[in-house]
């Protein structure tokens, strides 16, 4: 038997000594060396040269693949004399154990049978970590070693066994079988092409093993990028990849073929899109340049299956017992999914324990003063080691923001079920209304209009999928979980502020009343008991827009722009309930830059300080595309400053805005005047003076530009209103809630810092406790009871249920609803299937009038003729509706007119009529133009890359 090791080279300098040296040292020696180097630039050639002399080394071209190197290295052999000759193939970071030869050639005569042997792999520097014990391919083309992640080798795998496939670093093959084989496929130059040499080897006939006792140390040096050559490139991942697929499909199977390639094709996608989603944008071009490689080249595929058939013996290895199982697909998706909520909860666990370090450091010194430690310092050390229920459950901040949470739900009881009223209208049967309405250029609404959908519609719709098409889950959800999702929010950005402020030594008590506070403004406020859901929804994310925009301030340029991501997002989420808020964000961020200006004029010289957050602010109308752009062409600017919600809008004046109130249905005016009399008293300790300015200066503009807006008055084609004043009221609640957080931490380190103070100073801070406890306890306990507001009252139907069920059968069985008298004049509508529902109301709002159509109801009320009631007709009404109590005039003179018969209603002083002509829809009828669409997937592009780029980098461990 002879062995001859073939050692193929690329710029392997680093490496070659040690592995040059550790073939010589072997224990069985071999009986031939010969080298290839692939046109390296260090002195790698040099080292080979010197340690084996010229005649063993063969100098190729650079762009030479790793099958044709090894070719090139056979070629230099004497012709094959008998069948017992080996060959011996290594990497030039690939350094042997001394025994590694020895151990498989002794293999050679304990398994006559097999024709492949390879050693186990373990991790070169570590020498410890395990890399391969043997190698197979899953079915998504994930090459698997059977081995846990970060193994160590500790004997565990050691038994000799039949594998796949081996790594070629250390494989030692009969040199038959390697020139029968054709060596390895050029198609996989330098990734994959072991497993696919085994898995034809097996094909054949031939048999693999995998030998434990032989160990070779590896640095996988391609792998890893530690080296780039011409084939690697920049792009190892697409490289991979590309191997995996090719080899899959090329030895696949005819019988599984057709589905190998849509499983390939399907989870490569997937693929693609789960490495966008952990910001891994350059892998997912890989993936997909992958794909189009080898999918793009079918008869590469079938030239290289015909060479498989040719070469395949009658009674072949069993590969299907070599491959990998299966379920490891989804054990590596299950662990896909663990890595990205890893990664998703890794930031905040670094700052959390940044924070309990720091603050452990601080309270260091003082258990120091007092004296050897307590038992209640080492039950602190318990719960701090304790589990997460151990510290929920004995921790009183917790405890109390989970009962918050309960208690508003409890006092949010009447949305459970369907809800409707004040500025909440009835919402659509189903979820596929809120996408046709998201869609649609031209809505079947009135008599057609191009107004677009508001932009909260695509918020709904989602969500509405998500809960399995429930459209009054949708509201419910959102209702119910507002006031607790916005005093978590509030909690989460006050530990930033007082993180940034230096008030941790704060009760965290302050904290929690501050979260609590906050989270009752929608309700409070009077927002929630009169359907007002976009100011809902808006203070519900406000906080967390605001927390998100703090990242601004992150040291490092990764940090910054991850915020601008995430603050895109949340302003463009809050701005589709309020658009106000997008331009309120613009104007303080002018004040801001303005500030700079004239502060650190030198933060404006670093892109990496002033785009991030230019950056979110100008993507917010991106990400609102299919909305902002055609509500300015289509004359419906004035929609920028309303919120959500059908007219009449807030009324909210002077004290409203000092008390925080939208109307009459909020809480008494005093619990708000309270909280305000905090925020002013908060500007006297000089310690906390600055930020407390800075949030007095964030109310003054936020006030200033209120005050600017009430003078304001829209004239709409459907009322006459002011703008919504209601986000504003949310702000400078919120900013009094932060001002007083940070005025009690200036109070309570000014009471720790003396052992006495006066009588008078004790009993005004009691007094201020009491005060400052009154506001969410107060606000809470008026929630709770049971009081009027208009989501707990019925609308009364004005149209009869047969009528509405007609509506429902297409657009051209619309009933108009004229409502008034000849005396104090007429108003009306039309319902076409469910009626105006949530976010239609909104369009009708803002769509201009149809004249024509205008005239022709003027005409039906006055002198109503055969023409009248035919344009009807073409306009797509089938009803006339005079809800009670009807103008006797008006029904008169309808009972006369021609084409129009007598229909029943409901009530009796309600009077209707069916109109008895042919009817049409033509230009009521929806559509979807090519800008619409184009705008839709400028958008659905604009939310993926956004949510890409806001989302944790994965730290990936290895994988082939």
């Amino acid at each position: 038997m002879t062995v001859t090791a073939l050692l193929v080279s690329h710029d392997g300098a680093r490496w070659l000594p040690a592995v040059l040296a550790g073939v010589a040292a072997q224990h069985r020696r071999v009986d031939a060396f010969v080298a290839v180097d692939t046109g390296s630039g260090d002195t790698s050639a040099d080292l080979v040269a010197r340690a084996w002399g010229e005649d063993c080394l063969h100098v190729v071209d650079s762009s030479t693949t790793y099958p044709e190197a090894v070719r090139a290295g056979l070629a230099a052999l004497a012709p094959r004399a008998s069948d017992d000759e080996w060959i011996w193939l290594l990497h030039d970071d690939a350094n042997p154990h001394p025994d590694a030869l020895l151990a498989l050639t002794l293999a050679i005569e304990e398994y006559p049978g097999a024709d492949i042997f390879g050693p186990k792999l373990r991790e070169w520097p570590s020498l410890r970590r395990l890399l391969e014990v043997g190698l197979t391919i899953s079915g998504t083309g994930r090459r698997e070693t059977g081995l846990e992640r970060g193994e160590y080798d500790q004997g565990q795998h050691d038994e000799a066994r039949e594998v796949l496939a081996v790594n070629t670093a250390g494989m030692l093959v009969r040199r038959r079988v390697l020139e029968e084989l054709g060596g390895f496929d050029d198609e996989l130059p330098i990734f994959g092409n072991d497993i696919d040499f085994g898995w034809r080897a097996a094909e054949a006939g031939h048999q693999t093993m995998v030998i434990p006792q032989a160990v070779v140390f590896h640095a996988e040096a391609a792998h890893r990028g530690a080296r780039r050559t011409t084939l690697t490139g920049t792009h190892t991942h697409y490289q991979q990849r590309r191997a995996a697929l090719f080899t899959l499909l090329a030895n696949a199977p005819t019988r599984r073929l057709p589905w190998q390639l849509v499983r390939l094709f399907l989870g490569s996608m997937l693929r693609v899109i789960g490495f966008l989603v952990v910001r891994s944008v350059g892998e997912a071009f890989d993936e997909l340049g992958a794909v189009v490689s080898v999918y793009s080249r079918p008869g590469h595929l079938l030239a290289a299956r015909r060479a498989r058939a040719e070469r395949r013996v009658d009674d072949p290895v069993d590969v299907r017992r070599l491959l990998a199982p299966a379920w490891v697909p989804y054990r590596h998706g299950l662990d896909f999914v663990t890595d990205l909520t890893a990664a998703a909860t890794s930031q905040a666990a670094d700052v959390a324990e940044r924070r309990r370090a720091a603050k452990l450091a601080a309270a260091e010194p003082a258990k120091d003063e007092r004296g050897p430690r307590t038992s209640s310092d080492e039950e602190e050390d318990f719960l701090q080691d304790s589990g997460f229920v151990a510290r929920f459950v004995t921790s009183p901040v917790a405890m109390s923001l989970t009962i918050f949470g309960l208690l508003a739900i409890v006092a949010a009881r009447s949305a459970f079920g369907s809800i409707t009223g004040g500025a909440l209208s009835p919402v659509p049967g189903e979820v596929a209304d809120w996408w046709r309405l998201h869609a649609e250029s031209r809505h079947p609404l009135g008599t057609g209009t191009d107004v677009p959908a508001p932009a909260y519609v695509l918020a709904f719709a989602l969500l509405g999928t998500l809960l399995g098409g429930s459209t009054g889950a949708v509201i419910s959800a959102l209702m119910l979980l507002a006031v607790p999702f916005g005093a978590w929010g509030a909690w989460r950005l006050l530990n930033v502020v007082a993180h940034l402020v230096d008030t941790r030594d704060l009760p965290r008590g302050v904290h929690v009343w501050g979260a609590v506070t906050y989270g009752l403004v929608p309700a409070t406020s009077g927002a929630w008991g009169e359907g007002r859901f976009g100011t809902v929804a808006v203070a519900a994310l406000l906080p967390w827009a605001a927390r998100a925009a703090l990242g601004f301030a992150d040291p490092e340029p990764d940090g910054r722009w991850r915020a601008a991501w995430r603050t895109a997002l949340l302003v463009a989420l809050s701005a589709a309930f309020v658009p106000g808020l997008w331009l309120f964000a613009l104007f303080a961020a002018a004040i801001v830059f303005g500030a700079a200006v004239f502060v650190a004029p030198r933060l404006l010289k670093d892109r990496s300080a002033w785009a991030p957050p230019v950056v979110s602010l100008l993507a917010v109308p991106v990400l609102l595309a299919p909305w902002s752009i055609p509500l300015v062409t289509t004359g419906s600017a004035p929609g920028l400053l309303l919120e959500a919600g059908r007219l009449p809008g807030d009324q909210v004046d002077f004290v409203g805005l000092i008390t925080g109130r939208l109307g009459d249905v909020g809480a008494p005016w005093w619990i708000g005047a309270l909280l305000a009399v905090l925020a002013v008293l908060a500007l006297v300790p000089r310690s906390t003076r600055v930020p407390v300015t800075i949030c007095w200066l964030v109310a003054l503009a936020a006030a200033v530009v209120a005050a600017g807006l009430a003078w304001v008055t829209l004239s709409l084609p459907a009322a006459v209103t002011r703008p919504s004043l209601g986000l504003f009221v949310v702000i400078l609640q919120g900013v009094a809630v932060i001002a007083s957080v940070l005025g009690a931490a200036a109070y309570a380190r000014r009471l720790r810092a003396g052992s006495a103070h006066p009588l008078w100073q004790r009993a005004a801070a009691g007094l201020l406790a009491v005060a400052a406890a009154v506001v969410p306890f107060g606000g809470l306990v008026w929630w709770l009871a049971d009081h009027d507001d208009a989501l707990t009252r019925t609308e009364q139907a004005v149209v009869p249920a047969y009528m509405e069920q007609s509506s429902q059968l297409g657009d051209e069985h619309g009933v108009l609803v004229v409502r008034g008298s000849i005396d104090r004049g007429i108003d009306y509508g039309i319902r076409r299937g469910d009626g105006i529902t949530l976010g239609e109301d909104e369009v009708l709002a803002l769509s201009d009038v149809d004249g024509d159509f205008d005239a022709a109801v003027r005409a039906l009320v006055s002198s109503p003729t055969s023409n009248v009631v035919k344009s009807l007709g073409d306009a797509g009404i089938e009803y006339v509706v005079l809800p009670s109590p009807a103008d006797g005039t008006i029904a008169a003179a309808l009972d006369a007119t021609a084409g129009l018969d007598q229909a029943s209603a409901e009530n009796r002083s309600t009077r209707a009529w069916r109109v008895d002509r042919p009817l049409a829809a033509d230009d009521v009828e929806s559509r979807t133009s090519a800008f619409r669409t184009v705008l839709l997937v400028l958008q659905g592009l604009a939310i993926l890359v956004a949510l890409v780029l806001a989302a944790p980098t994965l730290r990936k461990g290895r994988d082939d």
